[in-house]
């Protein structure tokens, strides 16, 4: 993030492609894996917006006010889902996690003036953060990283009861979702996991 504009575009990209291809997830699965796909969409095309670099485009101060309310109605959101583990879980801290960004990022946009350094590393020099905080959701995102990585490789599927073929598994423990394409969603969720990392390195 620290190395200028091109990184802030490759980010946004990813994360744009990821919450479209999570958005069309919509349209199938059950209501469940619907609210489930809305989520990472809004997570994704969130993530996306934040990361346009600030040479082309430098958020106006009450942006990070607008980003930090609609995660935190998404935290709030998932509070109750996430009492039951798995992925919604990981949604809540994802949320969280962006609330926390926007705030800490929030005072130094303001008064950058757009240095050319991309999204959430626009005014890295003088983000604020809480480096304790910042340490254990970087640590979380590590370690959730890797076990997304680890689900795509080849011997990471597992069977269903009723026999009808391998089927990846989705970070959490959940399947891929209702589309057919398990391995797609898992890698939508671990390009998203990698963006709020390199995100969280700027803070």
């Amino acid at each position: 993030m620290h190395g200028g504009a091109s990184t802030g575009w490759l980010l946004m990209v990813l994360c744009a492609v990821s919450g479209a291809y999570c958005l069309l997830r919509t349209r199938t699965g059950t209501p469940q894996e619907r609210r489930t796909a809305r989520s990472e969409a809004l997570m994704g095309f969130g993530m996306a917006a934040m990361a346009v670099p600030a040479a082309v485009l430098s958020p106006p101060g009450w942006a990070w006010a607008v980003y930090a309310v609609l995660f935190g109605a998404a935290a709030l959101r998932a509070l109750r889902p996430a009492l039951r583990g798995g992925h919604h879980l990981h949604h809540l801290v994802g949320s969280l996690a962006m609330v926390y960004m926007a705030v800490a990022m929030a005072p130094a946009v303001t008064g950058s003036g757009g240095d050319g350094h991309a999204g959430h590393g626009a005014a890295s020099a003088g983000a604020g953060g809480i480096p304790v905080l910042t340490g254990v959701l970087l640590v979380y995102y590590a370690f959730y990283v890797l076990g997304s990585a680890g689900r795509l490789l080849p011997g990471a599927a597992v069977t269903p009861a009723d026999g009808t073929g391998a089927v990846g598994r989705g970070p959490g423990g959940f399947g891929g979702g209702a589309d057919g394409r398990p391995e797609l969603t898992t890698a939508c969720r671990l390009t998203m996991g990698i963006g709020m990392f390199a995100m969280l390195l700027t803070l």
